[in-house]
């Protein structure tokens, strides 16, 4: 006999809001989806999911919309890329109006606070999809992916380079909770934004984490992996030119993966800017997990959707 999971009726804004144990619930659960499809082919029947996106997306879209048909549910996706919500009509009310047709709302925005007020007018669960702050779904898909290459992640060592940006925040706040080391380093001025980084040390303080910050492209040395992104964000065209400046010397190439150690992984939340942040004999090489990562965002998202609105297989 199956049960809802206790997570049953949970936001995910970020991963800020929950705890080691809960993430590692979600963790568990896309492994088991991912190892026995079939069991999960009914976890989600007659539960229906909004889409809603102001950005452009491959994986965040296609994972749900697949993930969610593989389950049993059905999504419906909104393109919001010309009213941005709240334009037409007030959040307030369209998350009121959403909530009496469909079991969860996914929401892609440009600002956090998008999000934020979905979340608190609405009666069904919201998930982030990504906003200009936080990315928790693809910090989920990235932890799947490096327990299943490291393993525990309690002794897992995970060094981002680049920019602070929304996913060094996910993945700050998905190590502080699940006690894995993570190394962050930058170039001065590109940093993750303090309020983020004050909350993840106190919840690394809970869990036993160690958070480091560097402007030393050196610190990688003794990782298991090696994570960056993109140097230019949409919205951000017009800083290209002093952003490639600055991080230029925190490009990921072979002698940055040679630095890190021997075995050690690189990681990239994609879509890559090859020759520019990374090299293609980084990306393209076997120790490389970035179509994994791709992959793994579908069987996280199944198995948090699942554990929103849905009942878990036994």
């Amino acid at each position: 006999m199956t049960h809802p999971s206790p997570l049953a009726g949970r936001d995910l804004i970020s991963l800020a809001d929950w705890s080691g144990a809960e993430i590692i619930r979600v963790l568990d659960a896309a492994s088991a989806a991912k190892r026995d499809p079939a069991a999960w082919r009914r976890a989600l029947d007659g539960k229906a999911v909004v889409m809603l996106f102001e950005k452009p997306s491959l994986r965040t879209r296609v994972s749900f919309e697949v993930g969610i048909a593989k389950c049993g549910g059905h999504a419906m996706y909104f393109d919001h890329a010309a009213s941005k919500i709240g334009q037409r009509e007030s959040i307030k009310d369209y998350a009121m109006n959403l909530e009496r047709w469909v079991e969860c709302i996914v929401a892609r925005t440009f600002w956090h606070d998008t999000v934020v007020e979905l979340a608190r007018h609405a009666r069904v669960p919201v998930v982030n999809a990504l906003t200009d702050l936080d990315h928790p779904c693809q910090a989920l898909a990235d932890m799947l992916t490096l327990r299943e290459r490291v393993g525990d992640l309690r002794r897992a060592r995970l060094a981002y380079i680049g920019d602070g940006n929304n996913v060094c925040q996910a993945l700050l706040y998905a190590c502080a909770a699940l006690g894995t080391a993570i190394t962050v380093i930058t170039p001065e001025g590109y940093e993750p934004q303090a309020a983020g980084l004050d909350a993840a040390r106190r919840i690394a303080g809970q869990s036993g984490a160690r958070i480091t910050l560097s402007h030393d492209p050196r610190a990688v040395e003794g990782h298991h992996a090696v994570y960056t992104d993109t140097w230019i964000s949409m919205g951000q065209g017009d800083q290209a030119e002093a952003r490639r400046r600055a991080l230029r010397p925190y490009q990921v190439n072979g002698a940055t993966m040679r630095a890190a150690g021997p075995g050690a992984i690189f990681m990239h939340c994609l879509p890559a800017t090859r020759g520019e942040e990374v090299t293609d004999e980084v990306i393209d090489a076997p120790t490389s997990a970035v179509y994994d990562q791709a992959e793994n965002r579908m069987h996280a998202q199944n198995a948090l959707l699942v554990h929103l609105i849905g009942v878990p297989p036994a």
